[in-house]
C-alpha cells in the first residue's frame, strides 16, 4: 500500500481534474507520468479505474470506491498535518494532570488559572483522584502528569517540590466549650445527697457558726487559689489561652474528642498516623471522611476535631470559624509537587507547564 501512495496521489489528481492532462498540470509532470502511474495502479488493483473519452476521463463503478476511501484517508492526513501546524503555531496542546480535589482546589488552581489565560489554546484534563490513584494512572500512562503529597515513587518517576504544607488539628470554640462541660462539670451541677436527707428546712435556716464561716471561707480561697495556679500552670505548659480555658491539654482532646481524619490508606492519613503514634495519643472515638474540606466545615459546625492542612483553611482560621489546636510538637511538615515519568523527551506542552510553575 504504502508502495501505492504516489498512485493515489495521482490518482485523486486526475479525479478532481477530470482529465489527464490538466492532472500532469496541477501536479508539475508530464503527462505520460500520470498515464503510466494510473496504469500501475490499475495493475496493482487488477481492476479498471477510469473510462477515457472525448472530454476526459471518468471514473468505474470500482474506481468510485477506491475514490470515496482514499479520499477521506488523504482528507484525515491534511487535517493531522493542519493540526501539527496549529499546534505549533498557537502553542496548542493537551496536558492531562492527576490531583486531589484539595490540592487542586486550594493550590493547584491558581497555577492553573494563570497558565489558562497565558496559553488559552492549550486543553487541560483534570483528573481528580488521590495520590496513590494518581501514581497508578502516571504509571499507566493515562495521564502526562501528578500533582501529589511526597510519598515513595517508583524509580522512572522525577519529583520536582512545589511548597510544604503544615497539618494542625482544628476545632470550633462551641465544641471545645461542650467538651468542658462533659468532661469537668461545674460543682454546681453535682447533686448533694444532704439535700434530700433530715430536715432540710432546718438545713436552710440554721445560722452557720463562726468558725464554719471562716471555714468555708478558706476553703472557697483556696479553691480559686488552686484554680488559678492550675490555669496558670496550663498557660504555661500550652503557652496558649485555649487549654488554660478547658482545662484539658492537647493530648488528652484529641483523646476524648470525636476524632475526624481522612480514610485509612490516604497518604495523609498515615501521616497523621504515624504522629499521633509517636506522640503516644491514642483517641477513643474516630470518625473517617474521604474529603479534606468536609472535615473543615464538620470541624466549625461544632462536630468534634478534625486534622487538615492548614493551607487549605486560612480562611476559616482568620474569621475564627476554626481554632487550631497547640501542639508542642508540631506535625513534621511535607511536600507537595509534581511528578511525571522520566524520558529523554517529554512533551512540549508538559515542559511549558512545568516552567510556567517554577
Amino acid at each position: 500500500m504504502i508502495d501505492n501512495l504516489n498512485y493515489y496521489k495521482v490518482f485523486l489528481a486526475v479525479v478532481r481534474t477530470g482529465s489527464i492532462s490538466r492532472a500532469a498540470n496541477s501536479l508539475y509532470i508530464s503527462q505520460p507520468a500520470v498515464s503510466k502511474a494510473i496504469s500501475n495502479l490499475e495493475d496493482s488493483l487488477k481492476t479498471k479505474l477510469f473510462e477515457r473519452n472525448k472530454q476526459g476521463v471518468t471514473l468505474t463503478e470500482e474506481g468510485e470506491i477506491i475514490y470515496q476511501h482514499v479520499k477521506e484517508a488523504f482528507d484525515s492526513i491534511k487535517n493531522a498535518e493542519d493540526e501539527v501546524r496549529r499546534i505549533k503555531e498557537l502553542g496548542i496542546g493537551t496536558l492531562k494532570i492527576g490531583v486531589s480535589t484539595s490540592l487542586c482546589k486550594h493550590i493547584l488552581l491558581d497555577y492553573l488559572k494563570n497558565f489558562i489565560n497565558d496559553n488559552p489554546h492549550i486543553k487541560l484534563i483534570i483528573d481528580c483522584h488521590s495520590t496513590k490513584n494518581t501514581i497508578k494512572l502516571l504509571n499507566d500512562g493515562l495521564i502526562d502528569l501528578g500533582f501529589i503529597c511526597k510519598t515513595d515513587l517508583p524509580k522512572d518517576f522525577e519529583y520536582r517540590k512545589l511548597r510544604t504544607i503544615h497539618d494542625i488539628f482544628v476545632t470550633s470554640d462551641g465544641y471545645l466549650n461542650n467538651l468542658k462541660l462533659r468532661e469537668n462539670p461545674p460543682i454546681s451541677d453535682v447533686v448533694n445527697p444532704w439535700l434530700f436527707a433530715g430536715n432540710v428546712t432546718t438545713l436552710f435556716n440554721e445560722s452557720p457558726i463562726d468558725g464554719d464561716t471562716k471555714a468555708k471561707g478558706n476553703t472557697d480561697s483556696n479553691d480559686a487559689s488552686n484554680d488559678a495556679s492550675n490555669d496558670a500552670s496550663d498557660t504555661k505548659n500550652a503557652g496558649t489561652d485555649i487549654l488554660s480555658d478547658i482545662g484539658m491539654t492537647t493530648k488528652e482532646i484529641i483523646e476524648k474528642s470525636n476524632l475526624m481524619l481522612l480514610e485509612k490508606g490516604n497518604v495523609t492519613r498515615n501521616h497523621i498516623d504515624s504522629y499521633l503514634y509517636q506522640q503516644d495519643i491514642s483517641p477513643n472515638q474516630i470518625l473517617e471522611i474521604n474529603n479534606m474540606d468536609l472535615l473543615i466545615d464538620f470541624a466549625a459546625i461544632g462536630l468534634g476535631v478534625s486534622s487538615i492542612v492548614q493551607e487549605f483553611a486560612t480562611e476559616q482560621l482568620k474569621k475564627k470559624e476554626i481554632i487550631a489546636l497547640p501542639l508542642d510538637n508540631p506535625v513534621e511538615e511535607r511536600e507537595v509537587g509534581f511528578v511525571y515519568k522520566n524520558s529523554r523527551q517529554k512533551p512540549p506542552v508538559l515542559e511549558k507547564f512545568l516552567s510556567y510553575c517554577f
